[in-house]
This record gives C-alpha cells, sequence and structure tokens, in this order.
C-alpha cells in the first residue's frame, strides 16, 4: 500500500477520454483560415548533384503560392536533432544538414517543397518540377564508408586516422586494464553481432502547421517530444529570434519512441519557410512512405564483445566494439555510440572493462534516436555472449548473472553513482513467473516443434547523457481560488506525462489532484525544459515540478502562520486544507483559535486554500513556485525471460510468454508503467523477429509501409507479464526511476536466447525471421 495520497495510485489518466472518443487533438487535426497545404519533391537517388532544377512550370499552375529550393531556401547549417543544442560541452556540435542542399545524399532526401491550396494541387506542382542530377558514388555499408577510396559524404567532415566519413568525435571507455584481466580470465569468448535498422512506426507521422502573424511572430504546432530545442533549432536556420517564435503541441503527440527528439524530419522548417514566403499558413503532414524514408530510424550496426572469466563464473574483462550506419546525417550519431557502451559496461561488475564505439556516414535514410537509443543493441551482443559464457562454464544463466550483476557502490563506468538497484529481486521474479526451473526439460526427442527459455538483464537511465546541456524548470502557480496551475515544456507523446506529474504536483503540495491543472509542451506558456525523452519525464521534469511545489507550498505556509500564530513547519496541508499539525493545536492563538482576518468559514482550526489564496489575493500576494534543477541520474534495472516455441520445419518463432521484472523505483502510476512495459515489450519483440529495412543496391528502401514492413500486430502478442519493483532511488521524485525506454533493451536479447536453448543455434544477426532460421537449421 502507497503511503502516499496519490504517488503510487493507478489514477485513470487525464488524456484517456479525449484519445478514446476522438476528441484529442493532434498536429494533423489542425485547421486555420487561408492554410495551404505542403508537398515535398524527394530525391530518387542516394547521392547526387542538383546541376539545375527549374519550378517555373509548378509556378504558374493554379493554385500554387510558393516553391522553396536551396535556391532561395535558408542556407544555414543546421543538426535537426536535439544534440543541435544539448551536445556535450566540450565537445563541438555535428551541423551537417541545409534545409534543402544542391547535393542530396539518400533516396527520400528533400530536393523541393510547394505550397498550394490543396494537397492534390501540391502533388500536381511536385510533377512540374524538373530537376536534372549529377549521379555521385554512393556507399551503403558502413565498414565500405571508411575506406580510403569511399567517397566522401560530407565535404571537410569525417576524415579521421581510423577511417573515412566518421562524423564525430570516438567514444573510447577505458577502464583499468582489460588486457591484464583477459590474461587472468580462465575462459575468453569473442563474437560479432549484426543488428538491423529498425523503424519507430508511431502512429502519428512527422508532421507540422506554421503561421506567420502580421508582426513577423511565428508559431508552429508540431509533432515534436522537444519543443524548446525545437524552437531554438528553427531560430538558428531562419535568423530569428527565438522569443518570436511558438512551438507548441496541439495539444498531444501521436507516439514519439526517439523520432521526434528536435524536429519532426524537416516538418517544422519546410512549414514555416513556406510561410514565410507566402504569409499564410502552412500544413505539411507527412505520408507513411516519407515518413519511413525520410525520418530517423534505429541506428544499425556491429557489436562485438569480448568476454573473459574464471572457472567459478567470476566476470574478470570485457571488450566491446561497436560501428554505427548514422545514414546521411549526423542527428545523434555523435551520442548514440557513447550510450551503447556505457550501458553495456555498467550492468555487470567487471574489473577491467573497455569501449570503442563510433557512427559512419553512408547514403541511407538517417539513423537517430530509437527508444532505449543505443542500449538493444549492445544488450543484444553482450547478454547472448553471457549465456554463451555460462554454457561453455556448465552454469545456469541465471546463477550467472545473479554472481556477476552490479551493486549499489560498485564502481563503474559512469559517471554519475549506482544510488540503487533491485536487479536481484527483478531476476528472482522474472524466473518465477516464467518458470526458469523448467528450463532443459521441456522437449521430447525428435520433436518437429522445440521449446526454450532465455533471459536477459540490463540497466538504463533516467536522463539525458551525464555531462550534456540538461536542466529542467517548471512553475507552480496557485490561483485566486486555491487551484493551482503547473507549467513544464514537456509534451505529452502518450507516455501519461499529463497524468503522472499532475500527481507529483499534487502530492508534493498537499493539493486535492482534481484542483491541480498542468500545461504543457507549449514555449510560449512554461519555461524552458529539453523535452520528453531518454526516460526522463517523470525523473527530471518530475523533480523540478516537486521543487517548483516545495516552493510555492513553502510560500503558502509562512502566509498562513501569521494567522495562525505558529512557525511555519508546525503547518501542514492536505487535501487544499491548512492546518496545524495534530501536535500543534494547542501552540495556537488561545482566543479563537487562529484567527484569520477576512475568512468567513473555517473548519476548526483550519483554513481551505481558496479561502487563503483569496485571502492573500486582495492583499496583493501570490503564491508562485519555481522550480530550477540540473537532475541527477539513477540507473533503472530490468529483467525480462522469455519462453518460445521453434518450428523447425518452417522456421516460425512462436513466443509463449514473455515476463518484464522492472526495477522503477518508486512507481508514480503503476498503471501507466505497467503500460509503458508492455509497449516496449511488443517493439523488443519486433525487433527480435520480424521488424528490418533493407536496401537495393541502388539505394532504395525496400519497407516503407505497414504492409511491407512486418510489424508486430495484436495477433502477434504473447502472454506478457509486466512486474514492478519498487526500490526507492534517493535522486527521483518520491524515489522514482526512468522506466520508459527500459522494456525495449532485453526482449530482443532473451527471446535469442531462449531460441538457442531451443534449437542450439546462435543467431547473431536480427530479425530471426522464418526464412533465417530455417536456412540455419536445415542447411
Amino acid at each position: 500500500m502507497s503511503p502516499f495520497e496519490y504517488v503510487g495510485k493507478s489514477i485513470n489518466r487525464r488524456d484517456g477520454v479525449d484519445k478514446t472518443t476522438g476528441r484529442g487533438l493532434f498536429t494533423s487535426d489542425v485547421f486555420l483560415p487561408g492554410m495551404l497545404h505542403a508537398k515535398v519533391l524527394r530525391s530518387p537517388h542516394p547521392h547526387a548533384r542538383i546541376v539545375n532544377i527549374d519550378t517555373s512550370e509548378a509556378e504558374k499552375l493554379p493554385g500554387v503560392k510558393a516553391v522553396m529550393t536551396h535556391k532561395n531556401g535558408p542556407r544555414n547549417l543546421f543538426n535537426a536533432a536535439a544534440p543541435m543544442f544539448l551536445t556535450i560541452p566540450k565537445l563541438e556540435r555535428v551541423l551537417d544538414q541545409y534545409l534543402f542542399d544542391e547535393v542530396v545524399r539518400h533516396v527520400g532526401d528533400e530536393v523541393a517543397a510547394v505550397a498550394a491550396t490543396s494537397e492534390n494541387v501540391a502533388e500536381q506542382a511536385l510533377s512540374l518540377i524538373k530537376v536534372e542530377y549529377e549521379l555521385l558514388p554512393a556507399v551503403f555499408d558502413a565498414f565500405e564508408a571508411m575506406k580510403p577510396e569511399a567517397p566522401e559524404l560530407h565535404a571537410g567532415k569525417g576524415c579521421t586516422p581510423e577511417g573515412k566519413n566518421i562524423p564525430a568525435e570516438i567514444v573510447k571507455i577505458p577502464f583499468n586494464d582489460v588486457e591484464k584481466g583477459l590474461a587472468e580470465s580462465d575462459v575468453v569468448i569473442e563474437e560479432s553481432f549484426e543488428l538491423p535498422v529498425q523503424k519507430q512506426v508511431q502512429m502519428e507521422t512527422q508532421a507540422a502547421v506554421a503561421q506567420v502573424d502580421g508582426n513577423g511572430d511565428v508559431t508552429v504546432w508540431s509533432t515534436t517530444q522537444t519543443p524548446h530545442p525545437s524552437r531554438a533549432i528553427l531560430s538558428c536556420i531562419f535568423d530569428i529570434p527565438m522569443s518570436k517564435i511558438r512551438v507548441l503541441a496541439p495539444p498531444y503527440v501521436g507516439g514519439g519512441f526517439g523520432v521526434r527528439i528536435g524536429l519532426s524530419g524537416k516538418a517544422e522548417p519546410i512549414a514555416m519557410g513556406l510561410a514565410l514566403m507566402t504569409r499564410q499558413p502552412v500544413k505539411l503532414v507527412y505520408t507513411r512512405k516519407e515518413d519511413f524514408i525520410a525520418s530517423d530510424t534505429r541506428h544499425a550496426g556491429h557489436v562485438t564483445v569480448k568476454l573473459g572469466a574464471k572457472k567459478d563464473g567470476t566476470f574478470q574483462a570485457l571488450d566491446m566494439k561497436g560501428i554505427f550506419n548514422t545514414g546521411a546525417f549526423c542527428t545523434f550519431g555523435a551520442e548514440m555510440p557513447a550510450v551503447c557502451g556505457g550501458t553495456s559496461l555498467a550492468i555487470y561488475r567487471i574489473p577491467h572493462q573497455r569501449y570503442f564505439g563510433h557512427s559512419v556516414y553512408t547514403n541511407r535514410t538517417s539513423a537517430g534516436a530509437m527508444r532505449g537509443f543505443g542500449n538493444p543493441q549492445g544488450n543484444l551482443a553482450l547478454e547472448q555472449v553471457v549465456d554463451m559464457m555460462a554454457e561453455k562454464l556448465g552454469m545456469d544463466p541465471m546463477e550467472l548473472r545473479l554472481k556477476n550483476i552490479m551493486r549499489v557502490g560498485d564502481p563503474w563506468c559512469l559517471p554519475f553513482p549506482c544510488s540503487s538497484t533491485a536487479l536481484a529481486e527483478c531476476i528472482r521474479q522474472g524466473a518465477e513467473s516464467i518458470g526458469w526451473s523448467r528450463r532443459g526439460t521441456l522437449n521430447a526427442p525428435g520433436s518437429a516443434k522445440v521449446r526454450g527459455l532465455g533471459m536477459a538483464v540490463g540497466t538504463h537511465v533516467s536522463n539525458a547523457w551525464p555531462f550534456c546541456v540538461d536542466y529542467d524548470n517548471a512553475y507552480v502557480t496557485v490561483q485566486i481560488d486555491g487551484s493551482v496551475i503547473v507549467a513544464s515544456g514537456v509534451p505529452d507523446i502518450g507516455t501519461g506525462t499529463s497524468t503522472s506529474l499532475v500527481q507529483i504536483a499534487a502530492e508534493a503540495l498537499g493539493m486535492n489532484m482534481d484542483n491541480v491543472g498542468l500545461t504543457y509542451g507549449d514555449t510560449l506558456s512554461t519555461p524552458f525544459d529539453i523535452g520528453s525523452h531518454a526516460s526522463r519525464t517523470c525523473y527530471a521534469a518530475g523533480t523540478a515540478i516537486k521543487a517548483a511545489a516545495a516552493d510555492a507550498r513553502r510560500q503558502i505556509l509562512e502566509y498562513a502562520a501569521g494567522y495562525f500564530n505558529i512557525a511555519p513547519e508546525r503547518l501542514e496541508i492536505k487535501n487544499s486544507i491548512v492546518a496545524p499539525i495534530a501536535e500543534s493545536l494547542d501552540e495556537c492563538s488561545g482566543s479563537g483559535l487562529c484567527q484569520l482576518e477576512g475568512i468567513k468559514e473555517r473548519k476548526g482550526n483550519s483554513v481551505t486554500m481558496a479561502d487563503l489564496a483569496y485571502h492573500a489575493h486582495v492583499r496583493n500576494k501570490q503564491f508562485i513556485g519555481v522550480g530550477r534543477i540540473v537532475p541527477d541520474n539513477a540507473p533503472p534495472w530490468h529483467a525480462c525471460f522469455a519462453e518460445v516455441e521453434v518450428d523447425t520445419r518452417t522456421g516460425q518463432v512462436q513466443i509463449i510468454k514473455l515476463a518484464a521484472a522492472h526495477d522503477v523505483g518508486q512507481a508514480i502510476n503503476p498503471m501507466i508503467v505497467e503500460g509503458q512495459i508492455e509497449g516496449g515489450v511488443s517493439q523488443g519483440i519486433g525487433y527480435a523477429l520480424s521488424e528490418e529495412i533493407t536496401y537495393s543496391d541502388k539505394g532504395r528502401q525496400q519497407q516503407y509501409s505497414m504492409h511491407n514492413y512486418m510489424l508486430p500486430t495484436a495477433e502477434d502478442m504473447p502472454e506478457i507479464h509486466a512486474i514492478i519493483v519498487e526500490s526507492s532511488d534517493p535522486t527521483g521524485p518520491f524515489g522514482a526511476k526512468g522506466a520508459g525506454e527500459c522494456s525495449l533493451v532485453c526482449p530482443a536479447s532473451a527471446i535469442a536466447n531462449a531460441v538457442a536453448n531451443a534449437t542450439g543455434y546462435r543467431f547473431k544477426k536480427l530479425p530471426m525471421t522464418p526464412e533465417r532460421v530455417f536456412s540455419a537449421l536445415n542447411p
């Protein structure tokens, strides 16, 4: 039972009714008077120079109001992702994009945009634009792109001693002496793994609506996860002061999963650029195909793991290397390899560790952030090698992990402490749920369908990567009637932000939650916040809100203290009522007990917030709390267990059950946390078994819609047991830690280990499609 009034309770989501009844507003629902519609002409080539572009016929088409190309568009370099303004201070930002460039670098790259009175007219106009291309050499493989003879994809960028087309600093994490640790190991296993391109496939495609008023102020309705950083990027692109740009969600965003950390593809600047040209509102909504080929994906890559251990199973050394395909532009290509290394090295107590990783430019669609952000790639490789080590040592994989997992206070490579962990309990509960004791006894000899059990463990972050620009602000304002408005710059991308943050505010204030409102995701009405990503919204934005609530609470109690004739610390607020704490009643003034001038109704020795706020108002006082924090970081932990059945005759892998146990600190809203776990698990199943974007030898994406990208459906979902394991963390609001990304980190690893347990074959390339499984089992 939760000791709190609201925290720890499964309170119904505030956005639930609007979304289930269709009343919730999204960017595609925005319609403004005189609004134009935008469409984008995209490159059919993976690498080419635009020799000539003729837009004259398109401009003559009735209904066309503007055409924008590299000739008349803005010419400021930028990064479409949030690292444009959130990078590590000592590192240079990677700025490698123009809104439109004379060189196109992947199929789907922007060539021109049209604003017209209807979508049909805009589409017709695109067909009238004549483009002459000079084809340039293209490269699609990361290792090929690093070779000296590879084409240089960004002039003056990426040439390093380690290879060509490396866009950012190479990540090197040394931790003691790996060579010494390997020499002291009795068993050493080294394996390499290949990870696919995965797409976020969020429900709402990239979209934006831009409007310019008579003073030149710009409003942009957007699907971004980061309104404040997105405003800063737009300011840079157009040389317009941030104070003249407003970015907001309208109010909901139809899923994010990382693809909108920064701009939504290029929807915002294209809509804004055309609106500036026409002085009319402009709306741009990506088709699903455009979303696939022209917005960031998960990084594909190769991860190599070398693990050394003693005969008793004690890990001695871990050496990891990751090479990732960042596609045509860097976006998150600088930061992602670091997270892959850090989150992988942090799982186990290993005295000697090393990581080397970086991204590589190629002529593919840009890769950026996707839920789990680098962690699933490293986890898949490491957790399979841990299982292989267990087999080599003749140990139970669960016992080997329990022997080596990180504990509070253990030294590790991360620049923040391991402040809490309940990973051992996650393993215990997950094993019990899946029936781990049955492992090895599931199959009869000669059966065509074989079953197996597998597991994986991991950790993540509750905040953006350490040492980058990362701070949060919040306002808490008490209204004249005693109700409260909380202002936070984070949007609600479907994670329940508009509910859980209110729970934190109400708990911290002692207010009735029904009287607490939230304004969010709007740069005009909220202070700066870096946004909803990195599993940080509840943890970091919640900490800022808790701090703002504490500031407002202090002001309220100081004001009330003068009337109760008692010290502020002897007062409390519960259910929007201010009163002395029980043991302090005899300290109040004897005559009339707590006389409050001008307040007509009291409940004994108490006063309602409505009366107190009005009393303060007519005496020129309002309670406004401000929270300004630089958040800490806390490691969430997770253990995933899978039972699978493999049909050796067809290669079909069926997941029977998946148990996901998560240490989330204090679950602010358990129902929301369970939903996050189940959603992440479903994406992890797709990563393991079916989801992949491949490219033809001409650089064309071969999967670009829900018809040919094999996304798991409801019919593919197994029994999922979401297990919440609470271990209060001292750094989070009411002990909370991150949860949103964590459930996608381990499922593919656990499934791969279960398939190996069932078949005896180790798959080192994802996804494990029926074709690949059949070919491996029937050589």
